[in-house]
Formats: C-alpha cells, sequence, structure tokens
C-alpha cells in the first residue's frame, strides 16, 4: 500500500510538473484607438484671443 500511496505522489508530481505545450506563445495586440476629430464653431476661432491681446496692447501705448 506504501508503493501505491508513493507512485500516486509520483505521478501526481509529475503530472503537474509537465503541464501545458511546447506552442508558441499568443502575443495579443494592444487594441487601436481611434479619434476624430471635433469641428470648430467657426474657422476663426483660432484668432480671437490674439486678436484681443492685439487690442490690449495697442489700448496700452495709446496712454
Amino acid at each position: 500500500m506504501k508503493k501505491f500511496a508513493l507512485a500516486a505522489a509520483f505521478a501526481g508530481a509529475a503530472s503537474t510538473a509537465f503541464a501545458g505545450n511546447m506552442a508558441e506563445p499568443v502575443v495579443e495586440m494592444a487594441p487601436v484607438v481611434v479619434m476624430e476629430e471635433t469641428a470648430g464653431s467657426s474657422s476663426s476661432a483660432g484668432l480671437i484671443i490674439p486678436l484681443i491681446l492685439i487690442a490690449l496692447v495697442a489700448a496700452a501705448m495709446n496712454d
């Protein structure tokens, strides 16, 4: 009975030691994030701040 228990222990240890196979590892690709550009409210939206700054500088120079 002792030999049977010892053989079962070795068989259990051997089966877990060799679990798996030699297949190539699976490499998952990172998800691709697609960003859409949002339409601006107008084409001159980027000019408002520089125009305000120029007006402030011109007003400061007139004083």
